[in-house]
């Protein structure tokens, strides 16, 4: 918390979520520690002996581990784009909140260890009921211990199929992607969704009404809705009195079946049946509200142009399966009348361009000719203009007098200008100083990455002139961004935990073993979004990222043990049997203490946190599946990379031995 107040964070989503996944984290260290110190005191060695020998033995681990989280969350804390902003304020925590377990793990837990007598520790001590089911549990956890040491030696005597399975589960992940489905964010259920009601342009606010009508008495029909709130021409991005927005509020989830998601298929049905209007239904599809999830932008100089443009691409958006409410901005053209002029006949008559708008200007916009104070001290601006009935007549404003450049006289306007009765858009947008027609659509019981190649597909398919660009823009952009962020802050991980393992271990290619536990991960992520039941998201991918961090300590924990047996004289492949046995004890009560500090957040037990779940989802599954692989695959690859090591320090002269520096130094 002083941390956090240091920095100027405040108790958000972000730092409490972090502070909720490091729940498992924080024992982490402790629970080495202290296991590391039960087994020195095991050996028959005094409280104070095994605390300083059991901690020394497994600090190098333990300080490797911890360095290895913080070299992840950091480069998350700052990646770039929309999910580095969210996730600054996460990375940061995590880190923080790791470095300090790593103190108390190596001041407080020691020094406890050191004086405080635990009588059920000595071997024959007599127990209570749950002491001596504690106790079986710990036979039985001893015997696991076992087995797991003959499925080592079998992974060593057959280590090419080792291997191989590991590969092929590996690529199998890959498979999974497309069940597995990909979005910027997953969806929230906050009990909401809207409806938009679009009439025929120039619609009376007396009709659009009595569809609003019509659409709430069928909504009020699903049992699933609460109450409908009904604006008529309100918003930013309102195109008139033709425009009405529903806001749909849901019961309870506890109190339904459906979400808002699975409620737009059926009520765009049943709103079908009105005529004279076309519907839009949208819910919160996650960060950034309820906007279409596929945008697509046209930009260029010409309205007419991008009228054809975007036509062509609305028709061919529409034949994509899991695509809906498909429209184009310039679908809420407003009625307006046009004045074109004539430029050689306002040159041949003395009339230039200026004079004809000096003269529309007052007449159509009005102009403030003054004030006027009433009666009772009011004041009120006096604005002149033609009345809304001359306004809207053509004929009437052909009429209109213009003067001419040399004060000649006067010619009516429809002899210099063509007055004629069109439709315009309701308003103009401009993206990189071009005029921009956005085409939107939602998705209809579908993922945005399942629908993107036939999206792209389209926008490929339309012949765009030249000074015309296509760009995609909502949560296809930031899907994008996402990834392209992911990857980036991936990479850095993968580099400062080999940084970090090689300077903890002095090696450059054991850091290498250790990190073949990563993309083993990958395994259980993608079987545990597809159980959970969530996509590849922003969530879930830094889930995938935050295991580069957890899925090493495994790894660490039998690698820096067996280095311990190959430094007392073991050969290579007893060292890493025995550091298996030794170490499995630590690596499966680690593991298990990260997965159960999450389990909560995965299973979504209060409303508001399902959007954070494919999170938990990917670390819990990641975390299965490294665990049970690393166990076996990190050691043979250590064999391996051994063997290679021995080959290529043939070629490299050896160091010169220390102690011989010295008596040369000395002797100089």
């Amino acid at each position: 918390m002083t941390v956090i107040w240091a920095l100027g964070f405040t108790l958000n989503i972000m730092t409490l979520l972090a502070l909720s996944l490091a729940i498992g984290l924080l024992i982490d260290d402790a629970i080495v520690v202290r296991e590391n110190i039960m087994r020195h005191f095991h050996m028959g060695k005094s409280h104070r002996q095994a605390a300083l020998e059991g901690t020394d033995e497994i600090g190098l681990a333990v300080l490797a581990t911890t360095f290895s989280i913080v070299a992840v969350f950091l480069p998350v804390a700052f990646m770039e784009g929309i999910i580095g902003r969210f996730f600054l304020q996460f990375g940061v925590t995590v880190s923080v909140a790791v470095l300090i377990s790593l103190f108390v793990a190596f001041t407080l837990d020691p020094m406890l260890s050191s004086v405080w007598y635990d009588p059920t520790a000595r071997p024959g001590a007599r127990r209570g009921p749950i002491g001596r089911l504690v106790a079986g549990f710990d036979r039985g956890f001893v015997a696991i211990g076992r087995g797991y040491g003959r499925v080592l030696r079998w992974s060593l005597r057959h280590r090419l199929t080792t291997l191989f399975v590991a590969l092929c589960a590996f690529v199998g992940s890959f498979f999974l992607v497309p069940l597995v489905g990909a979005e910027f964010a997953p969806a929230v259920d906050n009990s909401e969704f809207e409806v938009r009601l679009t009439a025929p342009v120039g619609s009376s606010l007396d009709y659009t009404a009595a569809k609003i009508r019509q659409a709430d008495r069928i909504l009020r029909g699903f049992p699933e809705v609460a109450g409908t709130y009904a604006t008529v021409n309100a918003g930013t991005d309102s195109g008139g009195a033709n425009e009405a927005v529903i806001a749909v509020r849901m019961l309870p989830p506890a109190d339904r079946s459906r979400s808002p998601q699975d409620m737009t298929a059926p009520v765009r049905e049943a709103l079908a049946t009105i005529p004279g209007i076309s519907v839009t239904v949208g819910a919160a599809s996650g960060i950034g509200g309820g906007g279409a999830p596929v945008q697509i932008n046209l930009s260029g100089d010409s309205f007419v142009v991008l009228q054809r443009l975007s036509d062509e691409l609305v028709r061919r958006l529409k034949a994509v399966d899991g695509l809906a409410d498909v429209r184009s901005s310039l679908d809420d053209a407003q009625p307006v009348i046009g004045i074109r002029l004539n430029r050689e006949a306002a040159s041949d008559l003395g009339v230039t361009l200026g004079q004809v708008g000096d003269t529309i200007e007052p007449m159509l916009g009005g102009r403030n000719v003054g004030d006027w104070t009433s009666p009772d001290g009011r004041n009120y601006a006096v604005v002149i203009r033609l009345s809304r009935e001359v306004r809207n007549n053509p004929a009437t404003l052909g009429a209109l007098p213009v003067a001419q450049s040399q004060g000649e006289g006067m010619v009516r306007l429809d002899q210099v200008a063509e007055v004629v009765e069109s439709f315009g858009p309701a308003e103009i947008n401009r993206r990189n100083l071009a005029r921009t027609v956005t085409v939107t659509a939602n998705l209809a019981e579908a993922t945005l990455s399942a629908v993107l190649p036939e999206v792209q597909a389209a926008i490929g398919a339309i012949e765009v002139p030249a000074g015309y660009r296509v760009s995609t823009g909502g949560e296809a952009e930031d899907l994008a961004e996402s990834f392209a962020s992911a990857v980036a802050a991936l990479a850095m991980a993968v580099i400062f935990i080999y940084l970090v393992l090689a300077s903890q271990f002095g090696s450059f290619l054991q850091p290498v073993a250790i990190m073949a536990s990563l993309p083993l991960a990958l395994i259980g992520v993608m079987v545990g979004l597809l159980v959970g039941g969530s996509t590849l998201n922003m969530f879930s991918i830094i889930g995938f990222i935050m295991l580069m961090g957890l899925v090493v300590k495994n790894a660490i924990l039998l690698v820096d043990n067996a280095n311990q047996r190959r430094r007392e004289g073991v050969n290579l492949w007893d060292a890493l049997v025995i550091a298996g046995e030794t170490r499995f004890r630590p690596i499966i009560m680690t593991t298990l203490a990260m997965i159960f500090g999450m389990l909560p957040l995965a299973l979504n037990l209060h409303e508001g946190s399902g959007q954070n779940a494919p999170m938990a989802h990917a670390v819990i599954g990641g975390l299965i599946s490294s665990t049970v692989l690393t166990l076996v695959v990190v050691p043979v690859a250590l064999t391996y990379l051994d063997a290679f090591g021995k080959r290529v320090a043939r070629f490299f002269p050896p160091p010169p031995d220390h102690d011989d520096v010295r008596l040369r130094d000395a002797a100089e």
